[in-house]
């Protein structure tokens, strides 16, 4: 992997954190919206905490879309877990949220957990036949006799 595609799973990590958080902190400022009130939650828009937020995912959505193309999701999802500590550091900081020893524990496990998928590739090796063809030790062999000729 280039600089550039650690750059793109940097964005992924710090945007999408960040936009959750931002978000939180609009929507708190909102206050409870219920699926009766549809128009209350359109009005959430209007904050800016909620509009900067969006901002954010929607540069998430980009790099993360960005990263698909190139790796599998199976790759890029835990190789952005590191994201989990970032959420929860500004979660602490910023939001002033309570975070319990426990979920500290199950944030670093989820983290850990990285270290066995992010060793791998980044990317499944493809066949050349096909794209989607199944890998050959799971293909059916194709059996033919020659008719009128039993053995």
């Amino acid at each position: 992997m280039n600089y550039r595609k650690y750059l793109v799973l940097l964005a992924i990590i710090v945007f999408g954190s960040c936009g959750d958080v931002l978000l939180a902190r609009g929507m708190h400022d909102v206050g409870e919206v219920r699926l009766d009130q549809l128009p209350h939650l359109v009005s959430a828009v209007a904050n800016p905490w909620v509009v900067v937020g969006i901002g954010f995912l929607l540069i998430f959505f980009a790099s993360y879309s960005t990263a698909l193309s190139w790796a599998d999701l199976t790759f890029v999802l835990p190789a952005t877990a590191v994201g989990y500590v970032v959420l929860a550091l500004l979660s602490h900081f910023f939001l002033h949220e309570q975070i319990s020893v426990q979920r500290w524990l199950g944030i670093f496990l989820i983290v850990a957990g990285v270290g066995f998928v992010a060793g791998g590739p980044s990317q499944t090796e493809r066949h050349a036949e096909h794209p989607s063809s199944p890998p050959e030790e799971l293909r059916t062999p194709v059996v033919s006799s020659v008719s009128g000729d039993p053995s």
